[in-house]
């Protein structure tokens, strides 16, 4: 059941010290179920387009990845061709299959700080066509802006539409003059961990199947009260995939054209937060043709991942990372970097 948060809600909840806010724990990795009720009947069969987005009463690890070599994706792998290792001891894979058309949960956040005044309307575009192309009706998406704020322009929807009419609503905002500050009086910026960690936590965290949070940004934060970790962390916990695409304004940068350079834009952070949780960074520039290319790789990518199933041999459900390797031979294989074994207690 989707939840229906309004964007003021959404800000009142950032707004709450970080020890204030509740505890909400729920990922894919791994996925225990609640058990059953008693009955005197069977359990009816799941058919096949549900199957894969249930919940089980087992400590099941389910990583999303794409595989690739020097011609593109490979979409022809099976169970033999891969192995998994988990903190460096090998796994046995119990369940292995192409997800291109299990539901897909997409979260957009749309930088509307300075660094966007003349690319906004790129974004505003280029998201809405991607977004057309890529929503089937039992798909959903949301869209989020932030800045000096943290916004819910629009909640869960399976229309493309609702979300291109939220995105040409979105506006700049930099906070001039306004006296905007967080709860401590302390100045804000630009929130984009904070951004990250209310999608992921607040937004994800309870969803099935695959999720994908999508940022468009500069890679600039400044003000969050959540860091790079925190929001790191929540993704991996709600087992959703970042794809970070850079872009900014050139003029805001002195003038200068092609890509944002790495020193002045937090490029570095956008690279671990991508890697970790299994994306990539997109380096756009100002480049409105690069960014529909990037959206356009990002969608062949959704519809060419794997879903690999292991059980893992550490059953302690004892918070811990855990790292995760998969290995397709010779092929480059995209997956994140690993997960929190969180007890069935504390995801609830």
């Amino acid at each position: 059941m989707r939840s229906s948060v309004l964007a003021a809600a959404l800000l009142s909840l950032f707004l709450l010290p970080a020890t204030l806010r509740a505890p909400i724990f729920a990922q894919e990795a791994p996925s225990p179920g609640a058990p059953p009720p008693a009955t005197d009947a069977p359990a009816p069969l799941p058919d096949e387009s549900t199957a894969a987005t249930l919940n089980i009463n087992v400590n099941l690890v389910n990583l999303y990845f794409s595989a690739n070599d020097k011609n593109g994706f490979v979409t022809n792998l099976v169970k033999s061709d891969c192995v998994v290792a988990e903190d460096k001891v090998p796994q046995t894979i119990k369940n292995f299959t192409q997800e291109k058309n299990l539901p897909l949960t997409i979260g957009i956040l749309l930088d509307t700080s300075g660094s966007q005044q003349n690319v906004l309307p790129l974004e505003q575009q280029s998201t809405a066509t991607f977004l057309r192309d890529v929503l089937t009706p039992k798909d959903e998406a949301f869209l989020i802006s932030f800045d000096i704020n943290v916004d819910l322009l629009a909640d869960y929807t399976n229309r493309a539409s609702e979300i291109a009419r939220a995105l040409n609503k979105a506006s700049i905002n930099t906070g001039a003059g306004t006296g905007s500050v967080t709860g401590n009086s302390d100045p804000r910026g630009t929130l984009l961990f904070d951004a990250v960690y209310l999608a992921a936590h607040d937004k994800l965290s309870q969803e099935a199947g695959r999720k994908v949070l999508v940022l468009l940004t500069d890679g600039g934060d400044q003000g969050s009260q959540e860091t790079l970790k925190t929001a790191t962390e929540a993704a991996q916990k709600s087992n959703a995939i970042v794809y970070v695409i850079l872009i900014a304004d050139h003029a805001f940068y002195g003038g200068g054209f092609g890509t944002i350079n790495l020193a002045d834009s937090g490029t570095r952070d956008m690279d671990k937060l991508a890697n970790d949780t299994g994306g990539r960074v997109i380096n756009v520039g100002h480049d409105g043709r690069k960014l529909e290319d990037a959206l356009n790789q990002i969608q062949d990518e959704l519809r060419t991942q794997y879903l690999m199933s292991y059980t893992p041999t550490n059953a302690k459900a004892d918070g811990t990372f855990r790292k995760v390797a998969v290995n397709c031979g010779k092929l480059r294989v995209q997956t994140r970097t690993g997960y929190y074994a969180i007890a069935v207690s504390d995801q609830k």
